[in-house]
């Protein structure tokens, strides 16, 4: 996922896919640039690639966050961007790449599920909702896309099984749009509200313990559903949270969440 950072999104790199509009690709063994493309990258990490990179590699958000990702603070952005951390090796390869391929393929993160489709987010302004925009934008040394395959961006996402993904990736840049303005007052993303911010975006493990083990229950109305789903499931959890940082943050009430008089 890019952001795009211009007037006009038809002049952002790779070819802006009209809705219908198809192309050729098709990855496996046999295409000579095999996993090339999984080395050396800047890859970011959305909250729901933790939950499912979680489940996929069986340890706590904690772990993931501390142990595969570094935080960076991208300009006019009042939150940091999560960002999965390459091997130390020569080619700083993906973490996860073995010889025989991706060891974490049925929950990659979302950035390589859509791959050769780059997805970029367009935020006309801090008022308007982001548009999901989808751009064919595969590396020169890609063989794939000389393959037979013709696809367009529906049905790719269907083949990927990115369509969840991609809905819970819009629901994220909707928050993200908000901190285009800053709501620390000069403080900084890693201030205590910023930290707590932080964590109910990509520490899940924590945000549980602080909504079921804290006076969070008395202090949020929460909806009974939500309150029974959440001690269990994560995406509703992380939802929850989405809807809590628009509150604790930035003061806007939502349908899940309100504080209670």
């Amino acid at each position: 996922m890019k952001y795009i950072e211009t007037e006009n999104p038809a002049d952002a790199p790779g070819r802006l896919l009209a809705p219908g509009e198809t192309f050729s690709f098709a990855c496996h063994p046999e295409v000579s640039c095999f996993n090339r493309c999984c080395r050396n990258l800047n890859l970011f990490l959305y909250p729901y690639d933790i939950i499912r990179l979680k489940k996929r590699l069986n340890i706590g958000t904690a772990e993931i966050i501390d142990r595969h990702t570094d935080l960076v603070l991208r300009d006019n952005m009042h939150f940091p961007s999560v960002l999965l951390r390459m091997a130390d090796n020569a080619e700083r390869t993906c973490p996860f790449l073995d010889p025989g391929g991706c060891t974490v393929y049925p929950d990659r993160p979302q950035t390589c599920r859509a791959f050769p489709v780059e997805q970029g987010l367009f935020f006309k302004d801090e008022y308007t909702p982001p548009q999901m925009l989808s751009y064919f934008r595969p590396p020169d040394f890609c063989m794939g896309r000389h393959e037979s395959a013709e696809w367009t961006v529906k049905s790719w996402e269907a083949d990927q099984n990115a369509v969840f993904y991609n809905q819970m990736t819009l629901e994220w840049a909707d928050i993200l749009r908000l901190f285009y303005a800053d709501p620390f007052g000069g403080a900084g993303p890693y201030c205590e509200k910023g930290k707590m911010a932080f964590m109910a975006a990509y520490n899940m493990d924590a945000f549980r313990d602080f909504v079921l083990k804290s006076s969070f229950l008395k202090r949020y109305a929460i909806k009974p559903r939500v309150r029974l789903k959440i001690k269990t499931d994560d995406t509703a959890l992380l939802r929850l949270g989405f809807s809590w940082i628009r509150l604790f943050v930035f003061g806007i009430k939502t349908g899940d969440i309100g504080i209670k008089k």
